[in-house]
């Protein structure tokens, strides 16, 4: 089938790009990352990498052309827009690290090749919007991680003073008392380990760790949890009106091409309707009567 005069041919970036995003395509992504995730598993194994370690480098190798051929054409389709989103950059820097030759003093990026798998990121909408929702949250963590700092800093100094001389190990000076404030909050042997034996010396002590735990572990932990809560409702209320804008736009605009379609109907029957009356009555022959 031809082209109209007046119609242009499809850009090949754009039927590109179209490919790029078609659900099959990415599903094929999709089984790469994975399949790659469980070979660079194999290769921790001395007994597998023995038997069938060329295998898996060789098709280690293949799914990484893949994604480079895959980047190659990303690039290409969306050109400096490719730049200006941070999943395509995430990706690009993934698959560009597994590039690098890791020997020498490079060879520790090998180890990085692992980062590949956190494509799975890019490919997963729902995983996108969790990170879209903690990366939004970072500000308020910021706030709730410095007032915890904080507390941490005034409970050292505190605890420092009152056990320093009888539990050198644990709050000898400031960086200990912290450290042990820490397994503390994480509530790990707190109260058989750290707590009773320090209770022995003082008895009071109880006073001084329940009300810590109580301003670290429950309060500002919770705040934590309320706060990337919140910020993952937020997400998705604004991808939700987002969407809904979309919609709304299409709609105004396919009932713009509806009225414009109407308009020319209507005027294109006006210029039938003056054809016609210039044209004058349209006269019918007669029939010839019968002898």
């Amino acid at each position: 089938m031809r082209l109209a005069a007046h119609e242009t041919p499809p850009d090949p970036r754009a039927r590109l790009s179209a490919w790029l995003a078609n659900p099959r395509v990415q599903q094929f992504v999709l089984a790469l990352i994975i399949v790659n995730a469980a070979l660079m598993g194999l290769e921790t194994s001395a007994g597998v990498m023995a038997q069938a370690g060329h295998w898996i480098l060789a098709l280690d190798r293949v799914i990484l052309g893949v994604f480079v051929v895959e980047i190659l054409l990303r690039i290409y389709a969306h050109r400096s827009a490719f730049f200006r989103d941070p999943w395509s950059v995430f990706d690009f820097t993934v698959v560009a690290i597994a590039l690098i030759p890791a020997s020498g003093p490079l060879a520790v990026l090998r180890a990085l090749r692992v980062l590949r798998v956190l494509r799975v990121l890019t490919i997963v909408p729902s995983m996108r919007r969790v990170v879209g929702a903690l990366l939004s949250a970072l500000p308020g963590l910021g706030s709730i991680a410095m007032v915890l700092l904080l507390v941490f800093y005034v409970f050292g100094v505190i605890a420092t003073h009152l056990f320093g001389q009888a539990f050198p190990d644990w709050f000898g000076h400031l960086g200990r008392s912290l450290y042990t404030l820490f397994q503390v909050m994480t509530l790990e042997s707190w109260s058989m380990g750290i707590a009773r034996p320090v209770m022995e010396e003082s008895p009071f002590a109880w006073v001084f760790f329940i009300t810590f735990i109580l301003f670290a572990t429950f309060t500002m932990l919770n705040l934590f949890i309320a706060i990337i809560v919140n910020a993952m409702q937020t997400f998705t209320e604004s991808e939700h009106k987002a969407t809904e804008a979309l919609v709304e736009n299409v709609g105004l605009s396919m009932e713009h091409e509806l009225h414009a379609e109407v308009q020319s109907l209507r005027q294109d029957i006006r210029e039938l309707k003056a054809l016609l009356a210039q044209a004058g009555p349209i006269s019918t022959p007669r029939e010839n009567p019968s002898p």
